[in-house]
């Protein structure tokens, strides 16, 4: 665990609104939030959406009832990895994305799609609005699956590189809105999987989730993708840090993290020279939970 938290140290680029990078801490997972808005509360919550389909593989409930959380997969079962990317927009970004600010990130999709990579999206509601036609797109292309960001990129904790906080009533409103912006986009099956803003959580906030059951899915390999403008430092830290059962967390906004296509197309290569099999998170889960 060292080596990475001095690579995180190294690398994380702090953004104007950000206030810290890296930590030890499981809630606090070293790596700064590609969004921050000056709000205190999240925007009022629409009428719940359907919950997310459970066919696909999730873990069970902690035993005391709080929202399960998975970080990585087995390191015995195969070298295989997980390449995941955040689209952020927060819930009072629109002006800014009306003034020609770039949220999205098509390049890095095409990269993906050419170089044929399975990759879990977690997307946020208010991202979905703004690009309806291509939330669609990457939540109905097989090769993608499409998870829950929560609609606002709000904080679901305090002190969460910035972020404005959510309060602990509109925690499960939050994440229900942006299912509901999925569906009005179009999403046909986003899957039961959450990304918590910032990736910082703790028992309030995953005993506010319980209900929606969903899996809360952090990662164990931090790119530093995030404000970064040397891409070769990025694919170092990505290649360095992968180990059998990975998930790799990285951006899918351009405006905040514009060297990720770059990246994709370097480590990819990269990582099937070296044996790893690229798969969805829900493989990895499936494998931890022996439905493979």
């Amino acid at each position: 665990m060292i080596p990475l938290v001095r690579r995180i140290a190294a690398v994380c680029v702090l953004g104007a609104a950000l206030a810290a990078c890296g930590s030890t801490q499981a809630s606090h997972p070293g790596r700064p939030a590609p969004s921050a808005s000056s709000k205190s509360t999240a925007a009022a919550p629409a009428a719940p959406a359907e919950p997310a389909p459970s066919r696909l593989p999730a873990l069970a409930p902690a035993p005391d009832g709080l929202t399960p959380v998975f970080s990585n997969g087995p390191r015995t079962k195969g070298k295989t990895v997980a390449l995941t990317f955040d689209a952020d927009m927060t819930a009072d970004q629109g002006p800014r994305a009306a003034a020609g600010e770039h949220f999205d990130n098509p390049e890095l999709i095409a990269a993906l799609r050419a170089l044929k990579v399975p990759a879990t999206v977690f997307m946020t509601g208010r991202w979905a609005e703004q690009y309806p036609d291509q939330a669609r797109s990457l939540g109905n292309d097989p090769l993608f699956e499409l998870a829950n960001h929560s609609y606002s990129h709000y904080a679901f904790t305090a002190d969460c590189y910035g972020l404005p906080a959510v309060s602990a009533d509109r925690m499960r409103s939050d994440v229900e809105r942006a299912y509901e912006a999925f569906r009005k986009a179009g999403v046909k099956h986003p899957v039961p999987y959450f990304r918590f803003p910032g990736g910082c959580y703790d028992q309030r906030a995953l005993r506010a989730l319980s209900p929606l059951g969903v899996t809360a899915v952090q990662w164990d390999v931090v790119s530093g993708d995030a404000f970064a403008t040397d891409a070769d430092a990025v694919a170092r830290q990505v290649l360095d840090g992968v180990r059998p059962g990975s998930v790799v967390v990285m951006h899918c906004t351009r405006s905040a993290a514009p060297t990720t296509e770059h990246v994709v197309r370097t480590i990819v290569p990269e990582l099937r020279k070296r044996g790893y099999r690229l798969v969805k998170v829900s493989d990895l889960i499936g494998a931890s939970t022996g439905r493979t």
